[in-house]
C-alpha cells in the first residue's frame, strides 16, 4: 500500500507518521519550515501514549510522489476546489481519496438512497468545482476524532484522541475500507469502518456546528460558551435544529445534546478550530461547517432560526474580514440537482 498525505499539517504528520510506524509506504505533502525540518529529521510526535518519531519522505510536489493507492486529505475543506493541481499527480484508476474533513462532505447525498440522491451540495460543492477535482466515486468519509497541533516544524504534539472512524458513501464495509483500517491498526490507531459514516459526521457536526460559530464570534472558548446561561441556551437550540435536520435528511444520531454540551464544558478552556482560524486570520471553514446545515434546512423545509441567525452574523463576520462568501451571493433556496462524475 501506497499513501499519500496530502497537507501534512498536525493531523496530516500524525497519521503519515502513525502509518509508516505501522508499515506502510508514506509520502508527506507540506510546505515551508515544517517541510524543511521533516526532511533532515522526520516528524516527532510527542503524545501521552508515547512518543514516537517517523522519517517518511516528504516533499512539496506530488509529482514527485506519482500514483499512490489511497490520498489521506489533511487539508482544510474550503482549500478542495483549487487543490486539483496538488491531487492529480497523485492518482491512479483506482486511487481512494480519504476525507479527513469537519462539516459536510461535497460527496453527502452520493450513493444515498433517497428523494435526494445525487443531490449537490452548493455550499460546500459550489458549481461542482470539489466533485471536479474529488470524483465522487474515489472518496471515502472520515470523521476525526483526534487533538493535535503543531509546537513547531516537524513537532506533533498529540493531545488526545486516536480515533479516525472511515466509511462510504453508499454504505457497507468495502475492502479499500477495510485495508486501510488495517494500515492505520497497525501504526497505533483505531480506525473502524462505520455502515452509516453520515451518523458519525452528524454527531461531530452537532457540536462543531454550534461551538464554532459562537466561538469565533464571542472570541470565547469550549468551557466560557458553556458556563454562560445565554450562550448555552443558544447552543442548545443550534443542536436541536442540528438534529432536527439531520432527520429530515434521514439520519438519526443516537446523542443526547445535555450529554455533548457537558462533554464539551469539561474540554475547558478550548479554543475552536474557528476562534483559532479567525486569531490567525485564516479563512474560516463557514462553508462546511454551518452554511451547508443551513443549506440543507432550505431543501427540507426546516426552519432552524438559530442556526439562521448565527449564520447570518458569522458570514458578515467571514466576509469582513475577507475570509467567506457575503450572504449577497449565497443561494437562498435549494440548487437544482448536478450530473455526477
Amino acid at each position: 500500500m501506497k499513501v499519500a498525505v496530502l497537507g501534512a499539517g498536525a493531523i496530516g504528520a500524525y497519521v503519515g507518521a502513525a502509518l509508516h510506524r505501522g508499515g506502510t509506504e508514506v509520502h508527506l505533502v507540506a510546505r515551508g519550515a515544517h517541510l524543511d525540518a521533516i526532511r533532515s529529521g522526520g516528524v516527532k510526535v510527542l503524545s501521552p501514549r508515547g512518543d514516537f518519531e517517523a522519517r517518511t519522505p516528504a516533499t512539496d510536489d506530488p509529482a514527485e510522489v506519482g500514483p499512490v493507492d489511497y490520498i489521506f486529505l489533511g487539508l482544510k475543506a474550503n482549500s478542495y476546489a483549487s487543490a486539483g493541481p496538488l491531487v492529480e499527480p497523485l492518482l491512479h484508476d483506482r486511487t481512494v481519496v480519504i476525507a479527513a474533513q469537519n462539516g459536510i462532505p461535497w460527496w453527502y447525498f452520493h450513493g444515498l438512497k433517497g428523494p435526494y440522491e445525487g443531490r449537490r451540495i452548493e455550499s460546500v460543492d459550489p458549481d461542482g468545482s470539489v466533485t471536479e477535482v474529488l470524483a465522487l466515486d474515489r472518496a471515502v468519509g472520515c470523521v476525526v476524532y483526534c487533538s493535535t497541533e503543531l509546537e513547531g516544524p516537524g513537532l506533533v504534539r498529540h493531545l488526545e484522541g486516536t480515533r479516525f472512524s472511515i466509511g462510504e458513501p453508499g454504505g457497507g464495509v468495502s475492502d479499500r475500507c477495510t485495508a486501510f483500517s488495517e494500515a492505520m491498526i497497525a501504526g497505533g490507531l483505531k480506525c473502524p469502518v462505520e455502515a452509516d459514516i453520515r451518523e458519525d459526521i452528524w454527531i461531530k457536526l452537532l457540536g462543531n456546528a454550534a461551538f464554532n460559530p459562537i466561538s469565533a464570534l464571542a472570541r470565547a472558548t469550549m468551557v466560557e460558551i458553556a458556563q454562560h446561561q445565554g450562550t448555552r441556551a443558544m447552543i442548545r437550540l443550534m443542536m436541536e435544529e442540528t438534529l432536527e435536520i439531520a432527520a429530515a435528511v434521514g439520519c438519526h444520531p443516537d446523542i443526547s445534546v445535555d450529554k455533548r454540551i457537558n462533554g464539551a464544558e469539561r474540554v475547558g478552556e478550548h479554543k475552536t478550530s474557528m476562534l483559532q482560524d479567525l486569531e490567525k486570520d485564516k479563512p474560516l471553514e463557514l462553508d462546511v461547517i454551518l452554511a451547508a446545515v443551513v443549506e440543507l434546512a432550505d431543501l427540507t423545509d426546516t426552519k432552524a432560526p438559530t442556526l439562521r441567525a448565527v449564520h447570518a452574523v458569522a458570514d458578515l463576520l467571514a466576509s469582513k474580514i475577507g475570509t467567506g462568501p457575503s450572504l449577497a451571493h449565497a443561494p437562498t433556496s435549494a440548487p437544482a440537482p448536478a450530473a455526477r462524475s
